[in-house]
Formats: C-alpha cells, structure tokens, sequence
C-alpha cells in the first residue's frame, strides 16, 4: 500500500502526529534519523493540561509517570510584585506535568511501534511530507544573547508540587519539579552560563541561591550541568507543495513560559484534524485549511514568549517598579489570573 503521509522527524510531536493519524485509520510513516552516539543530556520537559490531553487521544500519556504542578509562583529578583497561579484557576486538576525527554520520547516511540507505524530511516514517496524536525534554514531567527544553564538540584526540604519562575536582571530562572527534586533552567549570558556550568559545585550552588532566595528551600547538591543558547525561529509560511511544517520545523520559542513543546503538539493536534477526512492529504486546500487552522494561536505563542523574554531583563529601578505593578495586579484580579493561566495551557482557544 502506497503511504499516504510521511512524517519527517520522529521526536515527540512526529510520533503524536503519527499516532492520531494511524488512529484515523490513515497509512503513515515516521522517518526517524540515526541518533548520535553517546548519552543524551539531561532536558525537562512542562507539559501543559492540553498537551496532556493530546497525549491521551493518542493512547500514550498512560505510559508515563510525570509530576504535576499545582502551583506556579512568578515573581522578580530585587523588586516587589509576584503572582501565584493554582489549578483552581484554571480549573483543572494540574497546571502542568513534568518529564523527562527521553523518556517521552521513549513511550511515545515504543507506543508507534506497538501500533506497527513504520519507523524507517529513509523517506519515499507520500501524498504528503510532514516536517516535524529541528530547524532549517528558512526559519527567520533571533538571537537573544543569552545561553540557559540545565541542570536538577537537590534542595531541603524535597521539592512537591510548586514550580517557581524568577526574573532575574540577566534572564529567567525556572524550577520545576520533578521526582522530589527542581529541574533548573536558567538564562543568563553566554560567558557566565559557561563559567557556572564548570564552577565547583559549591559555587554554583552559591550563585542560583543570591539569585534565587530561599523560597524554594536550601539547595544542597546539582548533577550534570549543560548549556545551550537561546534563540527564537519561526517559518514565514506553515506549508509548501505537498509540505508541511509543525513543532520545531515551523518555530522554536526561548524556554520562558515552557511553551515551546506544547505548541508543537497543538499543531499536531490540529494537523491530525484537518487530515483526517482529507481525501488527498496533500491537497493544497487542505493544507491551507490547516494554515489558517494555526495562524493565531502560533503567531500569539511566539510574540507572548518573545515580550516575557526580553521585558524582565535589566536591572532598571523604574522599569523593575512597572513590572511589579503589572505582577501584583495580576494577582489580585482572580479573572486575570484564570485567563493567563487557561492562555498558556490551551493557547487561543482560551480566548473570548
């Protein structure tokens, strides 16, 4: 039999496209490059509520074992003003989940190759090539100036279910939990991400301290620290002949806010809808559906993590004054704070 669409890249949003396709009944294929040799580096992953509920349509969130956050603190480093975002705001029994990549990308792999998805290693001939693989050359790009360090922290007490985002002068310092411990992602300038990812352990310790504070607990060990720079890219145009574009070959998003994957799925999501009474996949009618399907969600994603990016950086007294303002209102307005919360789960269909 013929295959219908082959889908380029088979990372997580890949194989969720295949999995909701092959549950359509659609014949698809996953091209899955060889991976390089040698350990994978340690990488969290903040699953929102609908990428969870994405994940169960395709069969597979039963597999994994993620920690839920229920409360998300926000707040600045060296100036007043925080929000405090809970389920209940949103209304849903997590805010988010957190897991490890590899081990999404494990289930998610074996789950294909249970459904006998083909998973091949070259690609032939489809009605339709979907790309859902790093980034490529078209995407326009923007460099933030600034690298983020990764690494899980053991703190005292044990982390639950809290994930804590901190703004700091030079960047944003996330914790998530993660099986009693924070996965930190913190951004801050190349030279200095490089000088903590090979300080003693005591040092950098020190240092996510004075730029964290004590809220969190006392930190008491790091494993394995990494660091990769940030950069923002985004495709001009979602689809081509008999082409299209999800996840990370349609835009790549700086890690503030979690929301780089989540987007990703979202556009399997709504890939896998529009195909699955398509008679021809490929057709450019299709595939324009599918596009204007995506516009506003994307183009909203990628402008609201590019303003959290660069709007809480610098140490500016009247800048870090009109932020505070901005957090506290936020918090005090419980609307407010239910749609920002139910905006970074489900993107624009949480809109009005």
């Amino acid at each position: 039999m013929a295959v219908e669409i082959s889908v380029r890249g088979a990372g997580p949003v890949g194989c969720v496209l295949a999995l909701l396709l092959d549950a359509a009944g659609k014949n698809v294929r996953l091209v899955e490059r060889k991976a390089p040799a040698g350990k994978a580096p340690f990488r969290p992953i903040a699953l929102s509520h609908a990428s969870r509920l994405i994940l169960e349509r395709a069969s597979a969130w039963h597999m994994l074992e993620p920690t839920p956050i229920g409360i998300i603190q926000i707040s600045q480093q060296g100036a007043f003003g925080r929000v405090s975002l809970d389920a209940a705001d949103a209304g849903v029994p997590a805010l988010g989940y957190v897991v490890e990549y590899e081990a999404l990308l494990s289930v998610l792999l074996d789950h294909a190759r249970e459904k006998r998805i083909a998973v091949e290693a070259e690609s032939g001939p489809a009605s339709l090539s979907v790309h859902a693989e790093g980034t490529a050359e078209e995407l326009k790009e923007k460099i933030y100036g600034q690298e983020a360090i990764v690494a899980l922290v053991t703190t005292r007490p044990a982390a639950g279910g809290t994930a804590w985002e901190r703004f700091t002068p030079q960047g944003p310092l996330a914790l998530l939990p993660l099986r009693g411990r924070y996965c930190a992602v913190w951004g801050m300038r190349p030279e200095r991400a490089r000088e903590l990812c090979s300080a003693p352990e005591a040092e950098f310790l020190q240092a996510l301290a004075g730029a964290f504070g004590t809220r969190a607990g006392e930190f008491l060990a790091v494993g394995e620290r990494t660091h990769a720079p940030l950069a923002a890219r985004v495709r001009p145009s979602r689809v081509g002949e008999r082409a299209v574009y999800i996840g990370n070959a349609a835009q790549t998003l700086h890690p503030v806010a979690g929301q780089g994957l989540n987007l990703g799925l979202r556009d399997a999501w709504d890939l896998a809808q529009v195909l699955r009474d398509a008679q021809d996949p490929g057709d450019a009618n299709v595939l324009a559906r599918f596009a204007a399907a995506r516009r506003l969600d994307a183009m909203a994603t990628v402008r609201l993590t590019d303003f959290l990016a660069q709007a809480f950086l610098g140490a500016n007294p009247l800048t870090g004054l009109m932020r505070g303002f901005g957090l506290t209102a936020l918090d005090i307005c419980p609307p407010a704070r239910r749609f920002f919360a139910r905006r970074m789960i489900y993107g624009t269909s949480a809109l009005p």
